[in-house]
């Protein structure tokens, strides 16, 4: 899900990608959204974004893109496996495990 946001990352280089200027660019948006009643949910989760980058800055984490790797294609012989004896309808696994008791009169 990162695809179009590596795309963005990748174009800023070590600016986006450091986590001390992301925690201090988001405590520095919290600012302004303390001053209004509404807007105080908005303060707090951008506050604790804030800390939690500072903490992963602090503890030398640093964001790196997840890149796709090509697809091998399976091989043929692999992925085909061995077809059912038995004609359909089959009988439960545990009914053919038990041979059938001759029926008596």
């Amino acid at each position: 899900g990162q695809k179009y946001m590596t795309a963005v990352v990748k174009v800023f280089g070590p600016l986006t990608r450091n986590y001390y200027i992301r925690a201090v660019l988001h405590a520095a948006l919290a600012v302004p959204t303390g001053f209004l009643l509404s807007t105080i949910l908005g303060t707090v989760c951008l506050g604790i974004a804030s800390g939690i980058y500072l903490l992963a800055a602090v503890r030398g984490e640093e964001w790196r893109p997840i890149e796709q790797k090509p697809r091998e294609r399976p091989h043929m012989g692999d992925t085909i496996k061995q077809p059912p004896s038995n004609p359909p309808p089959r009988p439960p696994a545990d009914a053919r495990k038990k041979q059938p008791a001759e029926v008596g009169g």
